[in-house]
């Protein structure tokens, strides 16, 4: 007897409700048709990756830049409309941004 059939003896009336298989990894995000722009710096001698050109809003480049910084485990911030990733990350970042369906651009080296 697995759980379905113990839930049924528990709850005879119960009718269970349809779920949505949507894939929430996809957020809403507004992708664009100018390629966002990923360069390589050199600030203090660290080496930090730019991501700018997003032409969307604002709340939803922020949200990239908080996944971005939690799956490459390393900081970052989000200022004048620019993602700074501490490290050079790009070759990781760039195939994120792909699988997401962004047009990336590589800047410099």
């Amino acid at each position: 007897m697995d759980l379905q059939d113990q839930l049924k003896n528990l709850f005879p009336d119960h009718t269970p409700e349809p779920t949505d298989n949507t894939d929430d990894s996809k957020d809403n995000l507004w992708l664009q048709d100018d390629p966002i722009i990923c360069k390589y710096e050199k600030r203090k001698g660290k080496p930090i990756t730019i991501l700018e050109g997003y032409t969307g809003a604002s709340e939803d480049f922020k949200k990239l830049a908080k996944e971005l910084k939690t799956k490459l485990s390393v900081g970052g911030s989000f200022k004048d409309d620019k993602i700074i990733i501490q490290g050079d990350y790009r070759d990781k970042i760039m195939a994120m941004l792909k699988e997401k369906g962004f047009n990336v651009k590589r800047v410099g080296g």
